[in-house]
């Protein structure tokens, strides 16, 4: 019993450590924003590789998962004579959840995964040490542009996964099942907020893509800089994210649309 809870307490205490670096590590990165804006490149090259790189996944996702949507709403709908409605809710589904979760949780095992690989080598191989020594902060130079690409490109997929699984749905609903193309279109028209829908959806997708580079870049930044302790870390940037988006999609969803 006694070492059950020395365990506890050395487990408690550890956690608590790695967060108080996890939140110095952002603050570091955060104060090199500035430092980026005269170095366009660095971002750009990383948008490519973090944002670019991951639409054919992401938009792939979109489309099936649209289609989905599409052939259970129908079946589901038509019991109650409210086919017609098909759009809205398919829209609804993928502005306000579906997108921003489902892309968040791509996001995490594509290129936050990849982001955790690739910092935890260049920390293995000494790569990092060596630009501490040739007096370039690796922070800046390093985690900030992927940091900022990260938090960029994951509402701009978040979007584009909703609009294909959008067209995905008209696929399925309209071209299969017959529902009426002016009414599908129509009740998305009239019943999706910009307020309510869209801009929710674009709040939810920024703190996603906030959180999941976050855990991504720090996760290979503190690994142990062996080949057993990258493949941990990148382990757990995806099992992490996944459980963070989650838990931070329900708390948004409670304070957009609930009575928190």
């Amino acid at each position: 019993m006694l070492h059950y809870f020395e365990t506890l307490g050395r487990s408690t205490r550890e956690n608590f450590a790695k967060l108080g670096r996890a939140t110095f590590f952002l603050l570091l990165t955060l104060q090199g924003i500035p430092d980026i804006l005269p170095r366009l490149s660095l971002l750009i090259k990383q948008l490519y590789s973090v944002g670019v790189l991951s639409i054919l996944i992401i938009s792939i996702s979109g489309l099936f998962v649209g289609m989905v949507l599409g052939l259970q709403g129908y079946y589901v709908l038509s019991d109650f004579g409210a086919d017609e409605t098909l759009g809205l809710m398919v829209a609804a589904s993928l502005v306000r959840e579906l997108g921003p979760v489902v892309s968040a949780l791509l996001f995490a095992g594509r290129a936050g995964s990849a982001l955790t690989a690739e910092i935890g080598l260049m920390k293995a191989t000494e790569q990092l040490s060596g630009m501490e020594m040739m007096a370039v902060d690796p922070v800046r130079r390093i985690i900030t542009p992927r940091f900022l690409a990260g938090l960029m490109s994951l509402p701009l997929l978040a979007a584009m996964f909703s609009a294909i699984g959008i067209m995905g749905g008209h696929i399925v609903g309209v071209g299969m099942l017959g529902v009426d193309d002016g009414a599908y279109w129509s009740q998305m028209q009239a019943s999706i907020d910009f307020y309510d829908d869209i801009l929710n959806g674009v709040i939810k997708s920024v703190a996603f893509g906030f959180v999941v580079s976050w855990i991504a870049l720090f996760e290979g930044y503190d690994t142990l800089p062996t080949s057993e302790g990258v493949s941990r870390a990148t382990t757990r940037t995806v099992v992490n994210s996944a459980f963070s988006v989650l838990a931070l999609d329900f708390i948004l969803t409670a304070l957009m649309f609930g009575d928190i």
